[in-house]
């Protein structure tokens, strides 16, 4: 079954890595990170640059994602 996105992520655990598409001035924009907070009001994504707070009432759509890739190794320079 799937949830609608306010209801996924008020039931989502914390740490769970998610997308949330939600609406700003002029169109719509992504967060990738891992939830780190949920109320009633709002969410708080952790992403990649800080901690991002989204109210609920701009969702417009939210999943769960999975772990991000490894990070490749450097080459070295022979």
């Amino acid at each position: 079954m799937i949830l609608p996105p306010r209801e996924f992520l008020l039931n989502t655990p914390q740490g769970t890595r998610v997308v949330v598409r939600y609406r700003i001035e002029g169109g719509l924009t992504d967060a990738l990170g891992y939830l780190s907070q949920v109320s009633e009001e709002s969410c708080v994504v952790r992403t990649r640059l800080s901690d991002v707070e989204i109210p609920l009432e701009l969702v417009v759509a939210a999943k769960e994602v999975p772990p991000p890739p490894p990070r490749r190794t450097a080459r070295r320079s022979t």
